[in-house]
């Protein structure tokens, strides 16, 4: 039998956002054990009296769902600090150390403009109130369209190499120059006038490399996404040398026990959110990120608390 060949219908190379992510995955999985599971609350009174405010007060139409939940996560985070950080280890000597922050530093997936998606960074998440988180991401979303998002990942790609380099992966740096500079995956730079114009744009009008700098955690929306989409750990990448990732899947109906009139318990649809929790088993247990989830469930124990995250930041 004659042996048939597969031709693709098409060839596409990585451009320097793939290759970036590629990058950084293949670290991830390559060196960091990974860990972790679901957390899947019951927020049925919360999303109610979310979904109430929104057609009732004009202050809360601004804020979506994934603003909403990214605050919420914003405040697990505060009261477990043993998931927001790095962790730093050399097999060879078997040295580690933990480093935690106060910052909270949140890496987003975000679609661009054109499509795809990109890995943006929201600085100082624990000093800001929803509205103020509701801006950031708004004011993100901005300043994409003026982007050119090769001129900041050029400049994430050489911070990659140099930290190579540092860590004496001298033949890793050199391949990923290769492919940089003359590679078939090359993408050259802007010149001429082309680079002079996009560069007349102001910093505070587009992207630049700080904010696709590596965060202190990750989150990611499925729910954002596609509303039925889930969120199990083994969608998460931890983006080293970060020590966890957060992923929240879209709000699913199902029934649920509650309590009944005469005290005894019954039967009635629920709403619940998946939340995944994805950890570097290296840096923390399982155990270590119960306080998170306890203070969620105390934030979605008390949905008459929400009217006033928006009028205390007033």
């Amino acid at each position: 039998m004659e042996k048939q060949t597969l031709r693709p219908q098409s060839v596409e190379y990585f451009g320097l956002r793939r290759k970036i992510l590629a990058s950084m995955t293949s670290e991830s999985w390559d060196v960091t054990p990974h860990a972790g599971g679901n957390y899947e609350p019951d927020i049925t009174d919360f999303w109610d009296t979310y979904q109430a405010l929104r057609k009732t007060d004009p202050r809360w139409a601004g804020i979506t769902a994934n603003t909403l939940m990214l605050y919420v996560l914003v405040q697990g985070i505060i009261a477990c600090p043993a998931i927001n950080g790095h962790t730093h280890f050399s097999c060879k000597s078997a040295c580690g150390r933990v480093e935690r922050y106060s910052e909270i530093n949140i890496n987003m997936p975000m679609l661009l403009p054109g499509g795809g998606m990109m890995t943006m960074n929201l600085h100082n998440c624990e000093s800001k109130s929803l509205l103020q988180l509701a801006d950031t991401v708004a004011d993100v979303r901005r300043r994409m369209e003026n982007t050119r998002f090769d001129d900041p990942l050029y400049g994430a790609a050489f911070e990659y190499v140099m930290g190579q380099l540092k860590r004496g992966a001298v033949y890793v740096a050199a391949r990923r120059l290769f492919g940089d500079i003359v590679g078939s995956c090359k993408r050259p730079p802007l010149r001429g006038q082309a680079r002079k114009n996009y560069f007349a744009i102001p910093e505070e009008d587009r992207i630049t490399k700080r904010d696709i700098e590596p965060g202190t955690i990750l989150v990611t929306n499925f729910g954002s996404l596609y509303r039925g989409a889930y969120a199990p750990p083994i969608m998460l990448d931890i983006v080293p040398p970060q020590i966890c990732a957060l992923g929240i899947g879209g709000v699913v109906e199902r029934p649920g026990a509650v309590a009944a009139p005469d005290g005894g318990k019954g039967i009635a649809l629920r709403k619940y959110i998946p939340i995944s929790i994805l950890f570097d088993h290296r840096a923390i247990d399982y155990g270590d990120t119960v306080p998170f989830m306890r203070r969620l469930d105390e934030i979605f124990a008390r949905p008459e608390d929400l009217a006033g995250w928006i009028r205390d930041a007033e």
